[in-house]
């Protein structure tokens, strides 16, 4: 996958191609660990396995491109100033004001993903599709990447704060509003996110854990 992936969505010409280029740049930068491009084309994975479920697909793959296009480490604001520049960037590209303000709202969505309302047929696709690594092999290689996001935080409090989003997450009813991603991941899920808060709130060992984010 490249960039030329975005430019697929909104249509070849030089804005679109140059906003490809940005994101693709910004989905680079050296201080991710877990929001990398690995985690892009992850995302935009799911969206596909989830797609035939949302009401505008290409929305979602939009926002899925933006949902975390600034990331500084700091939840909710960076939420915030993705969705502001899919709102400033995607008008140049001749997207219709009327998706981009669909876009921007998802976006804005993953930053607390229990505001999320029954009958969000898109917002149900992006939020699952951005939770797909919870219930996927692979799941302590996120674990730890994310943790190295949060390599400046100390290990107690972030084993503290961590173990807090799990239970948060443990708690709903179901991780996953659409009914293809309840049963593709909502079993491996639980498991994993149960074995993850008994290390963390267990004897404590050298090297783990993740972080308080999702």
């Amino acid at each position: 996958m490249s960039y030329r992936a975005f430019v697929e969505l909104v249509g070849d010409s030089p804005a679109a191609r140059a906003l490809g280029a940005e994101l693709w740049a910004r989905w680079s930068e050296p201080h991710r660990r877990y929001h990398t491009r690995t985690h892009l084309r992850a995302v935009l994975d799911a969206v596909d396995e989830l797609a035939a479920e949302a009401g505008e697909p290409t929305a979602v793959r939009l926002a899925a491109w933006f949902h975390d296009a600034v990331y500084d480490g700091r939840p909710g604001w960076d939420e915030e100033r993705s969705a502001q520049l899919a709102q400033a960037r995607l008008p140049l590209c001749g997207v219709p004001s009327e998706m981009v303000a669909e876009v921007a709202r998802l976006v804005r969505l993953t930053a607390a993903h229990d505001r999320l309302r029954d009958g969000d047929a898109n917002g149900a696709v992006l939020c699952d599709a951005d939770l797909a690594v919870l219930g996927r092999p692979g799941y302590e290689e996120y674990a730890r990447a994310i943790r190295q996001e949060y390599a400046h935080v100390p290990d107690e409090l972030f084993r503290k704060g961590r173990a807090e989003v799990l239970r948060r997450l443990l708690a709903v009813p179901s991780l996953y509003r659409t009914p293809r991603a309840r049963r593709l991941w909502q079993e491996r899920a639980v498991r994993q996110l149960t074995a993850e808060l008994a290390a963390l709130t267990g004897p404590r060992r050298s090297g783990g854990g993740a972080a308080p984010r999702r």
